[in-house]
């Protein structure tokens, strides 16, 4: 099982990105797994960002408080790929960006890509 994080960088204040985690080797459909994303900051826990639901019965997002409002979290069965779209980016959204896939006692992680936001 591989999952591949990319789209992170240099990003302003206020400014946005989209990143996407390309999975590949499951053993099942991509749709039977539980998908997350997490952030890690320098001298910090990893922490959830967000999370969405497996299944094809109509995706369920959860959200941390520091991310509703201005992050979406979304999938694509047909292409092996969760996204995370980060708007109005903060200085404090600085971290390594991972992405989890989950489903029953089995999770994988990304290696991760790193979110700077600085002027």
């Amino acid at each position: 099982v591989q999952l591949v994080e990319s789209g992170g960088g240099l990003v302003q204040p206020g400014g946005s990105l989209r990143l996407s985690c390309l999975a590949s080797g499951f053993t099942v459909a991509f749709s039977y797994y539980a998908m997350s994303w997490y952030r890690q900051a320098p001298g910090k826990e990893r922490e959830l960002v967000a999370d969405i639901s497996s299944g094809g019965g109509g995706d369920i997002t959860l959200y941390a408080d520091s991310a509703k409002g201005r992050f979406t979290i979304s999938r694509d069965n047909g292409k092996n790929t969760v996204y995370l779209q980060m708007n109005s980016l903060k200085p404090e959204d600085t971290a390594v960006y991972y992405c989890k896939a989950r489903r029953f006692g089995s999770f994988y992680w990304g290696q991760g890509t790193q979110v700077t936001v600085s002027s």
